[in-house]
């Protein structure tokens, strides 16, 4: 499985590409972050977003993208803007045809690291350690799109799982109420 992360910010976009399946080493293909200026037009911000995303995309061809959902913060133009991107990187994938998922911050942190309530520099230390990395990727938003797409491989099975039994109980139930 081929998993695209975004951790979604205006300013700072991180992305990073892992690969594997759950159970089994994983391996980095790319990470990064992408950058907008803070005082450039908002349309033209979300426009850089939504080129560099693209551009991930091509290079990559991912099979899923895991992008962090927005959480309520105190800052709303901080939320704002991080959802703003988070929207745009969800709408490139769904151009393509590419399924998304949306991961929590503390579902990240916690299979990642094994608590939810983990800080960044544990996130940064598991995300090295998983992939065999020599050292951290910089800044924080690209060890943290790692970690959403390390999430997701490892999440995604049970998910998967778990959306078979609720759809065979559904039909089952409606064949108990048509017989």
């Amino acid at each position: 499985m081929r998993v695209l992360g975004v951790d979604p910010g205006l300013t700072r976009c991180g992305v990073g590409v892992v690969e594997g399946v759950a159970g089994r080493p994983l391996t980095m293909l790319g990470v990064g972050v992408i950058r907008t200026l803070p005082d450039a037009d908002l349309g033209h911000r979300l426009l850089a977003v939504e080129q560099g995303v693209e551009k991930w995309l091509d290079e990559h061809r991912p099979e899923f993208v895991a992008v962090e959902r927005v959480f309520s913060q105190h800052n709303v133009r901080t939320v704002m803007g991080t959802a703003q991107a988070s929207a745009v990187a969800m709408l490139c994938a769904a151009r393509r045809g590419i399924p998304v998922a949306l991961h929590t911050p503390s579902e990240v942190k916690a299979a990642v690291t094994g608590s939810g309530r983990a800080d960044k520099a544990q996130v940064g230390a598991m995300v090295t350690r998983l992939l065999r990395l020599s050292a951290p990727p910089k800044p924080a938003d690209a060890a943290d799109a790692l970690a959403l797409a390390i999430c997701h491989i490892w999440r995604a099975p049970a998910q998967n799982r778990l959306r078979q039994a609720v759809a065979l109980h559904t039909a089952n139930a409606t064949k108990g109420r048509t017989a």
